[in-house]
């Protein structure tokens, strides 16, 4: 079996998908030095300063000569990206839809929308209140029976004492939760002197169904656990009478989503989820591709895609809206790889983000949206907000996501509030961390068919979406977290 693996043939690179030891020969090239499994291999000689080609993209400059045969990673592979960088419209992409006939089994809600689990959510407006909402979780789980599929409490340490972008931050996102479909009920609960307080965030609502969602003021009630628990089981009696009903997978919405990649996400579990965004999205469900510093150096495969010049446009401004960002506080906005990142073999930012776009297959795009909005369009959205798992998995939940899919090559328990389907980028992985993982990705590596892995992997979207728990559900993995940018007072 072929030890090494080259992603596209424009390569000088290929992938070791196992150990090489010195001395091993393939292909004509001969390993100089021990190659770590998931780290590049030099197929040519190089001379400082030529590019080093992987997925058919530069990913930097080597910075020594080197020849054929040499292990390249940090030692001699730098990142070409710089402050400058241009873009140019090569016109719009025509996105087609094709009838599927995919079905799913989902609760149709009041406003149109569908839910795939039947749950009650607790979102307090405030940290002061968390442990109440816990409590109330507890208190809340012990009254429900059939019909509703849990009480969760999603805590967080905002809400007062933050300023501006922060406190806007803050409310879009709590109110994203709070109108969250998979939630059939919802339980807001308040402290009732912080900034960000129930008639504050009512403005940031809409409409409110008030038999779906209930408020909940902890200095206004004589006893805040005995009425929480009295409006839990008004909300349970709406709930448990939220029947299935079939629907078009064109009402679904999926998020993306890669966490401790390794050099396998590129060539497996992301590869992989881009082969599902092209038929979701071709089937007029919705996909979200975020983490926008992981798209640095790979952003003009994503604006070849674009829909419009409109969405073109709203590209450059989310890539270069993010870079001040990053100049604003004086940081590196081109050091993302993590030591996790390098230790699985990916060495720049461009190498990482080539890989990360990956789960967005060849779907063309068709909005772009700011950190904490509704992404409304059918196929492929791109959604602004930072790379880190949690907060980012919050984004992707409050954007409108159903589920999401999670790619990992070196494992995460965390779960967002939604489905969260750890999908591995190597069957070790898969087979180490069993508890964590839901899908292993890594068979590809071994030979096994994109098409059927893909197969499977859309049976489970679809039996996850009719109800059946991920490991993230079943392991009470569920958490939020909110993007903090400015002054805490």
């Amino acid at each position: 079996m072929s030890k090494l693996f080259k992603i596209h043939p424009a390569d000088n690179v290929a992938v070791a998908l196992s150990e090489i030891k010195a001395g091993y020969r393939e292909n004509g090239i001969t390993a100089l030095e021990d190659i770590p499994a998931g780290h590049k291999i030099l197929l040519t000689d190089l001379k400082a300063g030529e590019k080093v080609i992987k997925y058919g993209c530069p990913i930097g400059h080597i910075s020594e000569n080197s020849g054929a045969g040499s292990l390249v990673h940090l030692h001699n592979l730098k990142t070409d990206l710089s402050e400058k960088q241009s873009y140019s419209f090569s016109g719009g992409k025509k996105y087609t839809l094709e009838k599927s006939g995919i079905k799913i089994n989902a609760f149709k809600r009041a406003d149109g929308n569908i839910g795939i689990r039947n749950e009650i959510w607790i979102i307090p407006t405030v940290g002061c209140v968390n442990k109440t909402a816990q409590q109330l979780e507890k208190i809340g789980n012990d009254l429900i029976g059939d019909g509703c599929d849990g009480v969760f409490a999603f805590t967080h340490p905002y809400g007062c004492s933050q300023t501006d972008e922060d406190q806007e931050n803050t409310r879009k996102i709590l109110a994203a939760l709070i109108n969250h479909p998979n939630a059939g009920g919802v339980l807001v609960v308040s402290l009732g002197c912080e900034n960000t307080n129930i008639a504050v965030m009512k403005k940031y609502l809409g409409e409110i169904d008030e038999n779906r969602v209930k408020f909940l003021v902890a200095q206004e009630s004589g006893d805040e656990l005995a009425e929480g628990a009295r409006l839990i089981l008004e909300l349970y009696d709406r709930v448990k009478v939220c029947k299935r009903e079939a629907v078009g997978i064109e009402n679904l919405t999926v998020g993306l989503k890669c966490g401790g990649s390794d050099a396998f996400s590129g060539i497996t579990a992301n590869v992989l989820c881009g082969k599902i965004t092209d038929t979701l999205t071709r089937s007029g469900a919705a996909a979200i591709l975020t983490e926008t510093p992981e798209m640095f150096g790979a952003e003009h495969r994503l604006m070849a895609r674009s829909e419009s010049r409109e969405v073109f446009d709203g590209q450059i401004k989310m890539i270069s809206d993010f870079k001040e960002y990053f100049y604003s506080h004086k940081a590196q906005c081109y050091e993302n790889p993590s030591p996790g990142n390098h230790d699985g073999g990916i060495t720049t930012l461009e190498e990482k983000s080539l890989g990360c776009i990956q789960k967005g297959g060849n779907a063309v795009v068709t909005g772009v949206w700011k950190y904490g909005e509704r992404c409304l369009k059918k196929g492929l959205n791109l959604l602004a907000g930072p790379g880190n798992d949690i907060v980012s998995t919050t984004n992707l939940t409050c954007a409108g996501a159903h589920l999401i899919l999670f790619t990992t090559g070196r494992g995460t328990p965390l779960g967002a509030p939604v489905p969260t389907i750890k999908i591995s980028s190597n069957s070790a992985l898969a087979n180490k961390k069993s508890g964590w993982i839901d899908f292993d990705a890594g068979r590809l590596i071994n030979g096994e068919s994109l098409n059927d892995i893909c197969d499977e992997l859309l049976s489970l979207i679809i039996e996850t979406a009719n109800g059946k728990k991920t490991k993230n559900e079943l392991n009470g993995q569920r958490e939020i977290a909110v993007f903090k940018n400015g002054v805490t007072l």
